[in-house]
């Protein structure tokens, strides 16, 4: 088996620095990457953060408008309430099913089976018989 051996360079800081000013003085990113054979595409970036002025790299703005904002808090609110809403539901569903089988238990019985649609319909027969 071959094993191929991964060239890594490391560049001084005063390197770094060299070229950091030569940004700032206005050469492009790409003239520099192919001018000193620098193959990673943020290494210049992350050069200029750390020994330059940030101004120079590209930056996103977010613009919106005030009620753009606003509707934005409404909304994450009422997700908030939804999902604390859906929690008190489904530890209230658990909770029935929960007394539900106790109460099977305990009157050694079937809840479920014995109060069906079935037993209602019936139910309601001989109510409106009386």
């Amino acid at each position: 088996m071959e094993s191929r051996s991964k060239l890594t360079i490391r560049y001084s800081i005063s390197f770094k620095q060299k070229v950091v000013q030569e940004i700032e003085k206005g050469a492009s990113f790409g003239q520099i990457r192919r001018r000193y054979g620098i193959k990673g595409g943020s290494t210049i970036q992350c050069w200029v953060k750390e020994f330059g002025k940030n101004h120079l790299l590209n930056k996103i703005v977010r613009v919106e408008m005030k009620g753009e904002k606003d509707r934005v808090k409404e909304l994450e609110e009422e997700v908030k309430r939804l999902k604390l809403a859906l929690a008190d539901a489904t530890m209230a569903k658990d909770l029935l099913g929960t007394l539900v089988e106790v109460a099977n238990r305990h009157y050694k019985t079937d809840l479920k089976k014995n109060f069906g649609p079935k037993s209602l319909q019936k139910a309601g027969k001989t109510k409106k018989d009386t």
